[in-house]
């Protein structure tokens, strides 16, 4: 009987992994809010002069992206102490996008609504990953 049971949580195990949408980040708030961080990045940087290819929109890309890469490679990390290095740098990532946009909105590449409402939705981002981030703390 015991080895029935291990067969089924075997065959439960790799229909899992085929599924991907059983990747259990994707299912986080954090990480689906970080992806309109993402989208809205890529949305806006249409507005960015054409210097800026190389250099700040570069940057924003790799920048809003690395929140999303982070969330997710922390969430299948095993410790705490991994889980919580790859939020924080997700967290430090998302800085570095408000940040970029701030920049951006004084040098007249956005206006004032784009930055406000881009800061909404990082500072939801960054209380979603900190609450994460408590979560564990707890275990």
């Amino acid at each position: 009987m015991g080895v029935i049971s291990l067969e089924f949580r075997v065959v439960i195990w790799f229909r899992d992994m085929e599924n991907t949408e059983g990747f259990g980040y994707r299912k986080l708030i954090a990480y689906q809010k970080a992806k309109e961080v993402v989208k809205r990045t890529y949305k806006l940087l249409k507005k960015f002069p054409k210097e800026e290819q190389y250099a700040m929109c570069d940057q924003l890309r790799r920048a809003s992206i690395s929140i999303t890469s982070n969330i997710a490679e922390g969430m299948n990390r095993y410790s705490v102490k991994d889980k919580n290095h790859f939020l924080e740098m997700a967290y430090g990532s998302l800085m570095e996008v408000s940040s970029q946009f701030e920049i951006a909105e004084e040098l007249g590449y956005i206006n004032n609504a784009d930055r406000q409402n881009m800061d909404v939705l990082i500072d939801e981002v960054a209380r979603l990953i900190s609450g994460l981030q408590k979560s564990f703390k707890n275990e």
